[in-house]
């Protein structure tokens, strides 16, 4: 005997309503319907799954174990029903997009009100965001790494600067007389003094940062741990203490007289920005659209 989803279904609105008529005026079906399902999972688990009275649907013990056990699986298989269904050609289209949340404010948020169709920011790690793509949780990514899925394809578009900076109250002047002689090691003992600012998602650029122009992985830790790179922006700016951020990201801030930007490295480390989505897509229109604002904030602002 082959068991069909729809018994499950049925068993749990049965459960939930807690008659057969009301079962089957909430799924649309005939009453006789709905008894045929019932009595059908019965007979495949072999068990009797409710007590039936004049009244009501009373859920035996092992009817209340299977409805624990369902519960999960059937809600996200009606999500999916929901999310997937054929829709009508006048309805909006809904794209998902996962970025870090900087990328999201610097060039894209000012665009949404003008936007054709619905979007969904998701904010996570670039891991997961390469996940969440090919499982086709999201339709496009901005990621400075390239997965290795091969239904995933990649477009680089931009790139960013790694760079360390100082907020204008802080003094500087013999950190600059180290790199200016070329004392780098000099330069990274002074740096390990100071105060610090970082974020917990992001320790990447500051270790990859050191690594690269120190040779050897930052052995301290930053003294403030703030949400995002922006509020670290916030903080330095007009205050104390240095960061490794990317450029774009405080270029407003360094023209603006709040920031220093104290030194690009021995030679300056770029990261290459990349569209990720997958080979085929039933969005290509919007996705191109979104693309194309990411392009002209760049070559506008930043390039």
């Amino acid at each position: 005997m082959q068991i069909n989803l729809e018994w499950f279904r049925t068993f749990k609105a049965i459960y939930e309503t807690g008659t057969l008529s009301a079962a089957a005026k909430e799924l649309f079906v005939s009453q006789p319907g709905v008894s045929l399902h019932l009595n059908s999972l019965e007979a495949f688990t072999g068990y009797k799954l409710f007590d039936r009275s004049a009244r009501k649907m009373v859920p035996t013990e092992k009817g209340k174990i299977l409805y624990n056990f369902i519960l999960d699986p059937i809600k996200k298989l009606e999500t999916a029903e929901q999310h997937f269904h054929k829709r009508s050609q006048s309805e909006r289209a809904t794209i998902s997009v996962g970025m870090c949340f900087e990328t999201f404010q610097y060039t894209l948020e000012e665009h949404i009100p003008s936007l054709s169709f619905n979007l969904i920011i998701k904010f996570g790690e670039y891991p997961q965001m390469q996940q969440d793509l090919d499982n086709g949780l999201l339709d496009l990514i901005v990621t400075p790494h390239k997965g290795s899925q091969k239904n995933l394809v990649y477009e680089p578009f931009s790139k960013e600067r790694i760079v360390l900076v100082a907020g204008n109250n802080t003094d500087t002047e013999a950190l600059e007389l180290f790199l200016k002689s070329g004392e780098i090691r000099e330069a990274g003992d002074f740096l390990k003094q100071q105060l610090w600012y970082s974020t917990a998602a992001d320790m990447e650029h500051l270790k990859n940062f050191w690594l690269k122009n120190f040779g050897e992985h930052p052995d301290f830790r930053p003294n403030f741990i703030v949400p995002n790179i922006s509020s670290i922006i916030r903080c330095l700016s007009d205050g104390n203490g240095f960061s490794v951020v990317p450029d774009f990201l405080c270029r407003e801030a360094i023209e603006a007289g709040k920031l220093h930007l104290i030194w690009e490295g021995t030679e300056p480390w770029e990261n290459t920005l990349y569209f990720g989505s997958r080979k085929n897509t039933m969005y290509q229109a919007e996705l191109d659209q979104l693309k194309y604002l990411f392009k002209e904030k760049w070559e506008r602002e930043w390039v």
